[in-house]
Formats: C-alpha cells, sequence, structure tokens
C-alpha cells in the first residue's frame, strides 16, 4: 500500500488529529460486550440501544466555507466527556487550518485528478477486501459520506503535489544541515501546565501573570530547600531540584487544564519533532534538567514547562533519516501556509446545534 493510500485508510478509522492527539490524551476505549450467559428468572428489562446519530449543523466558517459539525464529531468522539471540551478546541483548529491549506492550494490550481481519486479508493477498496472490510461499511462507521471522503482523498493528494513540488532534496538537505540536532534520535522529559484563557485579552494576561508567580514561588521555594541542605553543591543541587519538581507537580495538578494534570503534569519521554507543537517542543529543549521556561504560547493555550531530564542522541547522516526530514519539512510548510493564510481569514466559530438536532 502506497503512502497516500495509508493516509486515505486512515480517514476510515479516526481523523489524522485524534491519532495525533491520542499520544497525549487516550482515546476511549472500545466497549467491551459481555458474553453470553445462560438466562436468568425474571431480568430486568433494560432500554433498547439507541444507534449513534450524525450530527447536523455548522462548526466553523472559513471565508464562508463551512465546516459540518460531524467533520469535529468525527474526532471528538474517540475522547472521554470530560476530555471533549478541550478537545473540541483542538479538533476545530486543525480543521481550520486544513480549509486554509485547501483554499491556499486551490488558488494555486493545485488539484486532484478525478482518475487519480478512483485510482487511490479502488487500491484502498482493494486493500480493505484483505482484511475482510467493506468499503461502504467502513464509511458509514465513522459517518463519512461518499462524497465527504472522495474531497478529503482530494485534499490530501493536493497537499501531497505541493510537498512534492516544494519538498526538493536540495530543500531537504539545507533543513537537515540547519537542524542537526533535530534528527540525532534525542529525546527530553518534561512536565507543563497549561492554562487555557481563550482569545480574551484580559484573561490571557491573567494566565501569564499566575505561570509567571508560580515559576517565580517555585524557583524561591527551592532555593530555600537548596541553602538549607548541608553538604556540597551537588547536593545542594540534587535537593533543589527534587524540590521543583515536587512542587511543579503540585502546582499542575492544582491548575493545569491538561489531562496530564493527574501525573503532576508529566508528559515522559518526547522527540524533537512530531510530538509536539513546534513553539512547545523547542522551549523543552532548550532548557536543562530542572530549568523551568517562560511563559509558552502555543495554539492550545499558555504553558510553564518544566525539562526533568534529557537523552541524547547520536549523530546521523541525511540518507539515514531523509524520510524524518520530509516529515519535518511537511509539518514547517504546513505551518508556513498556515501563517499566511490565518490573519486574513475570516473565521467564524459556530456552537454546535443541541444533541436534538441530529439526522436519524
Amino acid at each position: 500500500m502506497n503512502s497516500i493510500t495509508r493516509r486515505a485508510a486512515a480517514l476510515l478509522v479516526g481523523s489524522t488529529l485524534a491519532v495525533q492527539a491520542s499520544a497525549q490524551t487516550p482515546p476511549v476505549p472500545a466497549p467491551t460486550l459481555p458474553a453470553a450467559t445462560v438466562p436468568v428468572p425474571a431480568p430486568m428489562p433494560t432500554a433498547p440501544i439507541v444507534p449513534e446519530q450524525r450530527p447536523v449543523g455548522v462548526a466553523a466558517k472559513i471565508n464562508g466555507q463551512e465546516i459540518p459539525e460531524v467533520a469535529v464529531y468525527r474526532a471528538l468522539r474517540q475522547f472521554p466527556v470530560s476530555e471533549r471540551e478541550m478537545a473540541r478546541k483542538e479538533i476545530l483548529n486543525h480543521l481550520v487550518e486544513n480549509f486554509l491549506i485547501d483554499q491556499y492550494l486551490s488558488a494555486l490550481k493545485i488539484s486532484a485528478e478525478p482518475a487519480e481519486v478512483e485510482k487511490l479508493i479502488a487500491e484502498l477498496k482493494a486493500e480493505l477486501a484483505k482484511t475482510m472490510k467493506d468499503y461502504t461499511k467502513e464509511l458509514e462507521a465513522m459517518m463519512l459520506t461518499e462524497a465527504e471522503f472522495r474531497a478529503e482523498v482530494s485534499a490530501q493528494m493536493k497537499w501531497d503535489k505541493f510537498l512534492k513540488q516544494q519538498g526538493t532534496d536540495a530543500a531537504l538537505k539545507q533543513l537537515f544541515d540547519a537542524s542537526p540536532n533535530v534528527f540525532d534520535g534525542s529525546t527530553v522529559r518534561a512536565k507543563h501546565i497549561l492554562l487555557t484563557p481563550g482569545a480574551d485579552a484580559a484573561k490571557i494576561e491573567e494566565s501569564k501573570k499566575l505561570l509567571e508567580s508560580i515559576k517565580a514561588t517555585i524557583e524561591a521555594d527551592a532555593k530555600k530547600v537548596a541553602d538549607a541542605t548541608t553538604g556540597d553543591a551537588l547536593a545542594k543541587e540534587q535537593a533543589r531540584g527534587k524540590r521543583i519538581d515536587e512542587t511543579f507537580a503540585d502546582f499542575a495538578k492544582k491548575h493545569s487544564t491538561c489531562p496530564s494534570k493527574t501525573n503532576g503534569g508529566d508528559l515522559n519521554f518526547f522527540p524533537r519533532v512530531g510530538a509536539m507543537v513546534e513553539p512547545f517542543a523547542k522551549a523543552a529543549f532548550d532548557l536543562n534538567p530542572n530549568g523551568m521556561s517562560e511563559v509558552v504560547s502555543t495554539e492550545f493555550g499558555m504553558h510553564l514547562i518544566l525539562c526533568t531530564a534529557k537523552k541524547p542522541g547520536v549523530v546521523r547522516k541525511f540518507d539515514d533519516v531523509k524520510e524524518d526530514v520530509r516529515a519535518l519539512y511537511a509539518i514547517r510548510l504546513r505551518e508556513a501556509v498556515v501563517a499566511q493564510m490565518k490573519p486574513k481569514a475570516q473565521i467564524d466559530i459556530v456552537r454546535p446545534v443541541a444533541a436534538a438536532a441530529v439526522i436519524k
């Protein structure tokens, strides 16, 4: 199965965003049906199973182009109910960016020929048949109509064409040479405190001040512990680091809106590219163990980051990591297109219609 077909197939098991987000937020596990048992006398009546219904309505409008609510729901239903409010913002932001990119590519007259789309879908049907899966039923399970799926496939093919045009070997080599530490396999372990003030300027300033206050409190408290510790400089630093880690975790549990708060904000080890958004990853990798960042803003909110450990990598050759370089180039290219399109776009976010407004 070629790479484009694999990406198309991924649409049948969940959106790209949901797959990415699952690295930070566990998806809702599939319900386990009880095994058949011997009937017992006078069983209690049970409510009939209500089929999952397709949401209707518009989630957002991007330069007049509508993002249907069902597009958000496809990814949203993979998250626990308690995490859906935050997940919705991430999903919708991702979809908005996808629409902006597709509009940009359309303006450049980059298109996917119908014959190309048909060929890819035929390949996908053949791959599904090998695993005894039915194409139509898979679409239904994902609440995707045939037209919606073809539009998704077409958008992906347009992006792949653009990426191939821009991501020449020379461009990839230039990125590799400029970012040696990105491709050496090094990882960092970090904790963070996430605040989500939204777009309100007053709330943004309030969140920034709170994170700055937390950082100052942690540093002052850790200094007192280090000063009170007897022994050499190493012993003092170990005591300081231990205190920072513990106090940071306490603040994360109290203030963070990220699901990682239950683990004191711990995100475990992650690589420089592919796991976290760029501003977050860059800030985390710039820190030394026991070091805290300044307030970092990303599309998800405002973060205070604590580096708790680092694992060094090894020097790699370009040919050995070329596909990793291509993946990073794609991320940077996407960011560049969105940065160009978003400031001048008309983006209208619409709250979903009540649950009763669904198609049966």
